[in-house]
């Protein structure tokens, strides 16, 4: 492997890692789903808005595709609220062996948005790991709570990724990430001011949870992503997805030993999460190899 290229596998690892570490540290800062969710969108926009700047991009956008950056910004919203709120009903393992079930969505709903036929392979796949959310569903009914909004957020998630696919075609990733997340900020800001949530304690954090917060919002948002861009334009779609496919396998590893006591889940739950994540890794290899032929 190339030296530039084996750089850049190993920087996307280290950003899988960070992504499977988000569900943990969603776990550990103690505010609501949704406050948590406008601290993020905020100070990841202010560290994006710093990187634009030294980077010396054009902030300008055509007012037609900033309509849709605003609806897309509303979409980031709620993913993020309710995969927080998942994480903070059920647990990390839950939310994230759900979150497997991103691949089946985007098969179904890939075509939609591109034009293409629905492969019979990514469908077979999805069923597959249906069957393993099945089984993890069967021992865990206490979390089904947690499940449905897991289900939601992944549901926002896969719209999102979609619809950023088309707009990238045509903008700087970052620029269009730092209206998106203001757009998810200013919608929060409506409903909290609606509901008269901005008081004095909605900003009286610990020192924890700052700590937390500007950890998740500049490594863990701002960093990942712009490294994300930069790791997708070197490497092969197949590595990309087959690396990324680990992120739920990080996560709950990362969970048991940092969270422990909640996230110890049932054998059966592992069978499940692992039948889901084997699951998805083949339907790389699948795709590596007939992806052409269709």
């Amino acid at each position: 492997m190339q030296k530039g290229k084996l750089g850049s596998y190993l920087n996307l690892h280290l950003i899988v890692f960070i992504w499977g570490f988000t569900a943990v540290l969603g776990a550990l800062i103690s505010i609501n789903a949704d406050a948590l969710v406008w601290y993020r969108m905020l100070f990841a926009s202010v560290f994006l808005f710093l990187f634009i700047v030294y980077k010396k991009k054009s902030f300008v956008v055509p007012p037609k595709e900033f309509v849709k950056l605003i609806f897309v910004g509303l979409l980031i919203a709620i993913h993020w609220i309710f995969f927080f709120k998942a994480i903070h009903i059920s647990n990390v393992s839950i939310t994230l062996a759900v979150f497997s079930l991103g691949a089946f969505f985007a098969s179904l709903l890939e075509p939609l948005f591109y034009g293409r036929k629905v492969l019979w392979y990514e469908v077979f796949f999805g069923l597959v790991i249906i069957a393993g959310l099945g089984i993890i569903l069967q021992v865990e009914m206490n979390y089904f709570e947690g499940m449905m909004y897991a289900l939601v957020s992944v549901i926002m998630g896969v719209l999102f990724t979609l619809m950023n696919g088309k707009l990238t075609e045509k903008h700087e990733s970052s620029v269009i990430t730092f209206y998106e997340f203001l757009a998810g900020v200013f919608f929060i800001s409506i409903y909290f001011l609606i509901q008269n949530k901005f008081n004095a304690d909605f900003f009286m954090l610990t020192a924890n949870d700052w700590i937390l917060l500007l950890i998740l919002s500049s490594v863990c948002t701002a960093y990942a992503f712009t490294a994300s861009v930069k790791v997708m334009r070197m490497l092969s779609p197949y590595t990309i997805m087959l690396t990324t496919s680990l992120e739920p396998v990080y996560g709950i590893i990362l969970a048991y030993f940092i969270l422990g006591g909640k996230e110890k889940m049932s054998f059966e739950f592992y069978i499940g999460a692992l039948l889901i994540v084997l699951t998805v890794i083949l339907n790389g290899i699948v795709k590596h190899y007939f992806g052409d032929k269709e």
